[in-house]
């Protein structure tokens, strides 16, 4: 079962992942075909923070380290960082409750990540992203709804291979629960 985790550690989590999602993602993107959208790895970072950490802290994580790419790059584009954020909240919500503390990574828990990294890069670069770009900035839709298209599989296959890999290593990093035995 995931452990509670004190504010103070959840405060520290939401720092630490928001600076190293705002570093891969201004320091470490590949340039795309496409215009203003690029092939990130930060989203792994992201997904397992929001697995480690929960919902709140993959949200903020990713809603502050977005901020901090476009403030320091691009500009503040509002749509897209609130889509990070998102897609934190997402993976944190559905994964809620794993047993990666008590050492456990199985193929239970690699599809349900997998599956989770899915439904939250659909609901921020398929929905929020690109509706946002047409509500809020009055972008053309075909423009923003294939730069959605493209953050999304992008995204999807970056964050599942890298996360689960993550996400593996750290298990084995634990104790299993019942792993100790007592000598007679």
């Amino acid at each position: 079962m995931a452990i509670s985790r004190s504010p103070v550690t959840q405060v520290v989590a939401i720092g630490i992942g928001a600076a190293l999602f705002f570093v891969l993602g201004r320091f470490v993107a590949i340039p795309s075909p496409i215009p203003n959208t690029s092939i990130s790895i930060q989203y792994a970072v992201l997904a397992v923070f929001a697995v480690l950490y929960g919902p709140l802290v993959g949200a903020l994580a990713g809603l502050i380290g977005h901020v901090l790419i476009d403030a320091t790059g691009y500009g503040i584009w509002l749509s897209w960082e609130i889509a990070s954020g998102v897609f934190g909240l997402v993976v944190g919500l559905i994964l809620l409750r794993n047993a990666l503390e008590d050492g456990v990574f199985d193929k239970v828990l690699a599809l349900r990540f997998s599956l989770a990294v899915v439904v939250a890069n659909a609901l921020a670069w398929l929905v929020v992203a690109p509706l946002g770009d047409v509500l809020i900035y009055s972008e053309p839709a075909n423009k923003v709804w294939v730069q959605g298209a493209f953050a999304f599989a992008s995204n999807t296959v970056t964050a599942i291979v890298l996360g689960l890999l993550v996400l593996s290593l750290y298990a084995r990093t634990r104790t299993r629960t019942g792993s100790l035995s007592r000598e007679a």
